[in-house]
């Protein structure tokens, strides 16, 4: 055993019971850089795309917060409506843009583990008020990765906003010589661009945190050689009660096969090593039917109950083990063996005939015992 079985240590995949119950539990792989990146790309990308749209809603909304009905001085009393109007106005102009936010805020997650409720999550955990579980967090592994992650973000947000102010920093001197209205529009441009550049920056570094955390959260499901043993046993059973209730099966079916010797016609022996009990029924079978059958000592548990049932046995070793390997217990004998078994029958029944005179010899049976493969024993 290696050492790090005998430490204990995880080296098993989790298997697909315990990955079921961690989403139960809702233990999922969360990644809040794929959340974040989603959230704000979205917002970015659809405030380019509904910039004119949100341009005019806001410049009305604009014209109706600074120019008021001249008649609200009368009134005071009107002026906290009149406030409620203006800000359920402000939030009409914005609703598309929230609404696209919040199904970016939605798609984040489903896309890294789907979609998923779990009530157990609201149940107070008070492990997590422990202060060595709290130490354990700060110094941890995963504490170091968050740290990794909070430089990455700087230098991926610090370079995608240093690389366009390099690159627009022409623009930027240039809106010093502009009209005021033609410097909001290029000002505004370029906002847009820094933006898009962000967004790009969180989008890099959410494509190495999301597989990260996927990576996680499967290193810390995984399992001992202790637990996933347990775990079969659990759910599969214990081998030794198996293998006991597979030794009751086959006590079982072997009484029942013993119970159905006396109904056979014929037990074709080996005549030591093999038996095998036939029945048929002319009008009610279309073949005969192996009611019983078994090798060494079930063997002759069989032929001894045939003869103590005085059921014929009849020795024909080739055509015996031909049936032990071919035919099924409870079904009709393989069509290739009517020919020998018919003859085996008609010897039977001229048995249960005589009488008196000679009596009747076993005709030859000529049968290919192996059918092109196999070997006798």
């Amino acid at each position: 055993m290696s050492e790090n079985e005998e430490a204990g240590e995880k080296t098993e995949q989790p298997t697909e019971k315990r990955l079921r119950e961690a989403r139960e539990k809702g233990n999922i792989p969360r990644s809040r850089e794929l959340a974040t990146a989603a959230v704000f790309s979205a917002g970015v990308f659809a405030l380019i795309a509904m910039s004119g749209g949100l341009a005019s809603g806001a410049r009305g909304w604009m014209k109706t917060a600074l120019n008021p009905d001249p008649g609200l001085r009368d009134t005071p009393s009107a002026l906290f409506g009149h406030f409620g109007e203006l800000l359920l106005q402000l939030l009409w102009v914005m609703a598309p843009l929230a609404l696209v936010c919040l199904l970016a805020g939605l798609l984040g997650p489903l896309a890294m583990s789907g979609l998923r409720f779990s009530g157990q999550v609201l149940i107070p955990d008070l492990n997590k008020l422990n202060p060595l579980t709290g130490l354990k967090r700060l110094y941890g592994g995963d504490s170091i990765a968050e740290l990794v992650k909070s430089l990455l973000r700087i230098v991926f947000v610090g370079s995608a906003a240093g690389l366009c102010i390099w690159q627009g920093l022409h623009d930027l001197r240039a809106l010093l010589a502009q009209p005021l209205e033609s410097a909001v529009v290029d000002g505004l441009n370029f906002t847009l661009k820094l933006l898009a550049y962000t967004a790009g920056a969180l989008a890099l570094l959410a494509a190495i945190d999301a597989p990260y955390q996927k990576w996680n959260w499967m290193r810390k499901l995984k399992m001992t050689r202790e637990e996933l043993k347990r775990e079969m046993k659990e759910s599969e059973g214990s081998p030794e009660v198996k293998g006991r209730i597979r030794q009751m099966q086959m006590q079982l079916s072997q009484r029942r096969m013993m119970e159905a010797v006396p109904t056979a016609d014929v037990v074709l022996v080996n005549p030591t090593h093999y038996a095998v009990a036939l029945k048929y029924e002319g009008g009610k079978m279309r073949a005969p039917v192996v009611v019983a059958k078994g090798v060494d000592e079930l063997a002759f548990r069989i032929r001894e109950a045939g003869e103590q049932h005085r059921v014929a046995i009849v020795s024909a070793p080739p055509l015996a083990r031909a049936l032990y390997r071919e035919a099924q217990l409870g079904k009709e004998i393989p069509v290739r063996l009517y020919s020998a078994v018919a003859q085996i029958l008609s010897y039977v029944y001229q048995l249960r005939a005589w009488r008196t005179g000679p009596m009747p010899s076993l005709p030859p049976i000529e049968l290919d015992e192996f059918n092109g493969k196999g070997a006798a024993r």
